[in-house]
């Protein structure tokens, strides 16, 4: 398969499988035997029921024996069925990252700044990474002053462009059982980037998506009111595991940040172009902030185990000369939808839903954008017109 799963792995799934339906057929089996044998022994002459009771009990044993043979067998066809990626989209390219496909570029890539992002942050009093070492170590910040205000006006009008777009406003948990990991198709590829919470049955979210997949767990769906859309705002935490060495400056890449996800559930006849939507409102919001982008259709060999399909939004770094991500979008078809039990209904019949999620606005990350791609030459920092109505100034100055 294009995403990673070797032929020999899918036979060892397919031979689980096998193993659980063979075992279960047995025990089936044998359950009907152990009620025909105890159904005989009320019937039976005196004489034969010694012999009628030694068989029902030796049957019993032999449904126990099968019963544990059934459980383990369900728990390894489960274990490994749940390593089965999502089969990537047909207009998908092959390959990893070097293969990654530009679907657009817009806007002017600028040059780079007298300062980058984390000497402006530091000079400016917007970022304090010291403090943020020293109280919690690396990749944690205390965002400060015009900073936090910032990322309220950049909350604040998302949230406000989204409702727009029908989407309900949701402020979800941040800690979340396994089984909701599971569900949402995080675990077991993506456990080595969660937290854990010592002692309970609690991961802390990487992101709201998570939460918000839970909403419409079990539930069937009228699909004539499909898509339902959600606007989750969190916290959220990442280990960020295999990235040692890499964006420690500043707060590109850090272990707690907040952001503003958008989630679907979606008729599974219109997900492709309620795909599409999702990319033209990331669009729109980047775009409004004055900031030159691209969008990027994800090779299969990086897609997670989830996504059909991923497009990845990224935004130009004037200091490094390069595009880096700041949002991506993605359809996982009915591959949460499967796990969560979420299903549409109308009068002809009924189906599994598809589910999509797309980041409307990661705030640390948008910042930095910000203060690279609006930072003027004495090093004072234009505020996107955008967001005036939502501040009291329209501009950072210039470190002293």
């Amino acid at each position: 398969m294009r995403k990673g799963a070797s032929p020999e792995f899918i036979d060892e799934v397919l031979a689980a499988d096998g193993a659980w339906r063979g075992t279960t057929h047995q025990a089936e089996e044998a359950r009907a035997a152990q009620n025909t044998a105890s159904r005989e022994i009320g019937r039976a002459a005196p004489d034969e029921r010694p012999a009628k009771i030694a068989e029902a009990a030796r049957l019993k044993e032999e449904v126990e024996r099968l019963e544990v043979s059934e459980r383990e067998a369900a728990e390894r066809r489960t274990e490994l069925a749940l390593q089965v990626p999502n089969p990537a989209a047909a207009n998908v390219p092959s390959g990893g990252e070097a293969h990654f496909e530009t679907v657009r570029e817009v806007g002017e890539r600028g040059e780079p700044p007298a300062h980058d992002h984390a000497e402006i942050g530091a000079l400016a009093g917007l970022v304090d990474s010291e403090s943020g070492a020293r109280n919690s170590g690396s990749r944690f910040a205390y965002l400060k002053g015009a900073a936090v205000r910032l990322e309220f006006a950049l909350v604040q009008w998302t949230m406000d462009l989204l409702e727009r777009n029908g989407f309900v406003p949701v402020v979800p948990p941040v800690l979340v059982r396994e089984k909701m990991m599971v569900e949402a198709g995080f675990f077991p590829a993506d456990r080595h980037q969660v937290y854990e919470i010592d002692g309970d049955d609690l991961f802390l979210i990487g992101t709201s998506e998570v939460a918000l997949a839970g909403l419409h767990r079990g539930e069937r769906l009228e699909r004539a009111g499909l898509p339902l859309r959600y606007a989750g705002f969190s916290s959220c935490f990442r280990r960020e595991a295999g990235t040692y060495g890499k964006d420690t400056r500043g707060i590109f890449r850090v272990h707690q940040f907040d952001k503003v996800e958008m989630f679907s559930f979606c008729d599974s006849d219109t997900s492709w172009d309620e795909l599409e939507a999702l990319c033209a409102i990331q669009e729109e919001i980047v775009g409004s902030l004055d900031l030159p982008y691209r969008v990027v259709n994800v090779a299969a060999g990086d897609l997670g185990a989830a996504a059909a399909k991923k497009y990845d939004l990224e935004v130009w770094l004037p200091s490094e000369r390069a595009y880096r991500e700041v949002t991506s979008c993605s359809n996982y078809t009915d591959y949460s939808a499967r796990r969560l039990g979420t299903r549409w209904f109308d009068e002809d019949g009924q189906g599994l839903v598809h589910t999509l999620n797309g980041t409307a606005c990661a705030v640390g990350r948008t910042l930095v954008f910000i203060m690279e791609n609006h930072q003027r030459a004495d090093g004072s920092i234009a505020v996107p017109e955008v967001l005036h109505s939502w501040l009291n100034f329209t501009e950072i100055e210039a470190p002293a």
